[in-house]
């Protein structure tokens, strides 16, 4: 196999978990959906106001945004716009709130790019069915019970990593670093990249702690000869070689 793929469609683990933006200023609503996010296994970042999504989405795009339609600020309908007037984000899933239930009111919500619609008052379990659907589509390899790479499998649900057959033991951050490279076989991630995405953002650790830890991983996963699946790439950082199981590496 030429890269990691989502073998099993479930729940993701914290360590991985979906980031889901919750845009939505009426704040009990607000967070009723955060309460009912988390509780599936998502990491959910709420914010009331649309210009201050602006500059969220801006920072870091998450995996998909659930948008109230009438906000302060800035209009869920133009913030929707924007985000797909962007390259970067011109294929978030979104997801937009609203009490309008006219059929022309839903067209013109579809019309700016948004990924479904659903009016109040709405039902929590249709919806959380809405984002898992949604997540599916757009980001298979972030709701995957299980990332394989050639002989390398890590399984989210049980927290183990398995390499030809044999267990690797990993400790909790080497196990949250290996899901979050394998996630993107070839993409480099600086020190401060996975610092933030491993450790959080609020983290005060220093960037060498992250060449530690890449080490320890290393030695668990490369054991008598056998191939280093993560990449160092002078000056940038470290990625998960995307070549990595062709051949029976």
């Amino acid at each position: 196999m030429n890269e990691p793929r989502a073998s099993v469609i479930g729940a993701a683990s914290p360590g991985g978990a979906p980031r889901i933006l919750v845009v939505e200023d009426e704040s009990a609503l607000g967070l009723l959906l955060s309460y009912n996010l988390e509780a599936e296994g998502y990491v959910v970042e709420r914010v009331e106001r649309g210009d201050e999504a602006e500059l969220r989405l801006e920072e870091s795009a998450p995996d998909l945004v659930i948008l109230d339609w009438m906000l302060p600020g800035v209009s869920g309908l133009e913030i929707c716009r924007r985000l797909r007037a962007r390259e970067a984000t011109r294929t978030l899933p979104v997801i937009m709130l609203t009490a309008r239930g006219e059929e022309g009111e839903r067209v013109r919500g579809l019309s700016v790019g948004a990924d479904d619609y659903v009016v109040k008052p709405f039902s929590v379990p249709e919806l959380m069915a809405r984002v898992r659907a949604l997540l599916r589509r757009a980001r298979p390899e972030r709701v995957a019970v299980k990332l394989t790479a050639g002989e390398l499998e890590l399984d989210r649900e049980t927290r183990r990593v398995r390499r030809a057959g044999r267990d690797v033991h990993l400790g909790p951050t080497e196990f949250r670093l290996l899901e979050y490279l394998m996630e993107k076989p070839g993409r480099v991630f600086a020190r401060s990249q996975l610092l933030d995405s491993v450790w959080g953002m609020s983290a005060d650790i220093d960037e060498r702690t992250v060449d530690v830890h890449i080490g320890r991983l290393r030695k668990a996963l490369a054991k008598g000869g056998e191939n280093d699946p993560i990449r160092t790439v002078r000056g940038s950082g470290y990625a998960f070689d995307e070549t990595f199981g062709r051949g029976g590496g």
